[in-house]
């Protein structure tokens, strides 16, 4: 029981150093346009917690196709 609560601190420590990561990025600014990819990006960003320190950059590239006319 002790082992399930101290496994959901961490995952909460671990998701709140990513979205730190991802402010320090300029992620979070609001640029007026959003897409796929910078949704994306700021996701995994988030779910890459403290590797972003070590070197990890991740990026997220959309291609979603426009409707048949």
């Amino acid at each position: 029981m002790r082992a399930g609560s101290i496994g959901g601190v961490l995952v909460i420590i671990w998701l709140v150093l990513g979205a730190v990561a991802a402010f320090e990025r300029g992620y979070f600014k609001d640029t007026g346009d959003a897409s796929c990819a910078e949704a994306g990006t700021v996701i995994v960003t988030v779910v890459a917690g403290p590797l972003n320190w070590l070197g990890v950059n991740p990026k997220i590239t959309c291609d979603i196709p426009e409707p048949s006319k």
